[in-house]
């Protein structure tokens, strides 16, 4: 094979200017309009690709060799912002009030862009097709979700989709690597408890059936499931959010709504806590003489990176960083990530970038107002979806 080290050391600044420029006009979710102009700029300099545009309103999904008879392939990278106002002082920072990409997108979106280019450039040594999904909506509204229902993975149907996320924290540093075998990031749900009690004048108390107090106590009460009710070797976070109740200070009312969210790396420990939910809010009502309603609504599922596209992932990332560089069974997050919906459909892995400098202890984590993708990491992403890409084919049919 081509040594494309040189492509990309030629197409690196461009990738940095096109990162910056996102970087200057962030858009949320299913608004990246200005976003999509500019990768399609990019895109439509490579001959031979397949361009699907407005994919789930913005979306864009590039596929090259789409006729090659080999297994395809999917890269992706998400392009939505977050509503934080950045404070990084950087001559490109957020021109948009109150908008910043604050979780590194617009990196992402570079490396795969970059990827496709440096890629045009070694078309014939794929085997098989290689889509390039550029995602809105990651942040909220699950975009993934909505790119999958409008066949994203099909025609031609994908085998395996990888994915990246930088991580800026202490575990990672530029140059390195990490992926998680089975869990990766916890799926999630959130519940909504509504108890219904009996209002009055807050001075006579024993006439009422105080909402306020009882939610209180179902609020302190969900807290046992995760310190009494499940074993401490699992993964559990549950958290009341929200509390709404009353209109004024002399007014007991006859309703107090609590609001949350719970999450994990486990599916049937979701599944357990739902119920859990369901039964202690109701049970703890009804000794106060309430009634609770109870709502829980799924948001996102466990993602679980796959074995094969993992050990195939690992494989391709120590040949490009080294055995030293690559983090395997790095430990899972508890934040949640869209890519679960790929991963639910196709065998997938999704990984994370290192972009903290070695000199740096304290990096500005992700969704601060001080964040600021590392460019020096651009190189490392491209190069890591690049030799995937090339190598799949073979790979993917002897693992």
């Amino acid at each position: 094979m081509k040594d494309i080290k040189p492509l990309i050391d030629e197409i690196v600044p461009s990738m940095i200017t096109l990162r910056r420029r996102i970087h200057s006009h962030p858009e949320p979710g299913f608004h990246e309009f200005e976003t999509a102009r500019k990768v399609m700029q990019e895109l439509k300099k490579i001959p031979n690709l397949e361009i699907r545009e407005r994919v789930a309103g913005t979306g864009i999904i590039a596929t090259m060799g789409k006729d090659k008879p080999g297994p395809c392939l999917a890269l992706r990278g998400d392009m939505d912002c977050l509503p934080i106002q950045e404070k990084t002082n950087k001559p490109y920072a957020s021109r948009n009030t109150g908008y910043m990409h604050a979780c590194g997108h617009d990196g992402h979106t570079a490396c795969l862009v970059g990827a496709a280019l440096v890629l045009s450039a070694v078309q014939d040594e794929l085997k098989g097709p290689v889509k390039f999904i550029f995602q809105p909506s990651e942040e909220f509204g699950a975009g993934a979700r909505r790119l999958c229902q409008e066949s994203c993975l099909e025609n031609p149907t994908v085998d395996a989709i990888f994915g990246l996320h930088c991580y800026p924290g202490k575990g990672l540093r530029i140059g390195e690597v990490g992926v998680c075998r089975g869990p990766a990031m916890a799926g999630s749900a959130n519940f909504k408890i509504t108890i219904h009690g009996k209002g009055g004048h807050a001075a006579y108390p024993h006439n009422c059936i105080d909402p306020v107090h009882i939610g209180m106590q179902v609020g302190i009460a969900l807290q046992s499931i995760v310190s009494r009710s499940t074993n401490p070797m699992e993964s559990l976070v549950l958290t009341v959010t929200q509390f709404h109740a009353g209109t004024a200070t002399n007014i007991i009312p006859d309703t107090a709504v609590l609001e949350g969210t719970f999450r994990s790396l486990k599916p049937e420990l979701l599944e357990k806590t739902a119920e859990r939910i369901d039964r202690m809010s109701k049970q703890v009502a009804g000794a106060f003489q309430a009634e609770a309603s109870v709502d829980v609504e799924k948001d996102y599922p466990v993602l679980m990176n796959h074995e094969k596209s993992t050990a195939l992932f690992e494989q391709v990332a120590k040949n490009v960083c080294g055995i030293g560089s690559v983090k395997e069974n790095y430990p899972p997050l508890m934040g949640c990530e869209d890519f679960a919906f790929y991963a639910e459909q196709v065998p997938g892995t999704y990984w994370f970038l290192g972009i903290r400098p070695p000199e740096m202890l304290n990096y500005p984590h992700c969704h601060h107002p001080a964040f600021d993708f590392n460019d020096d990491a651009l190189r490392i992403g491209m190069e890591i979806h690049c030799e995937i890409a090339r190598r799949f084919a073979l790979l993917w049919n002897h693992q």
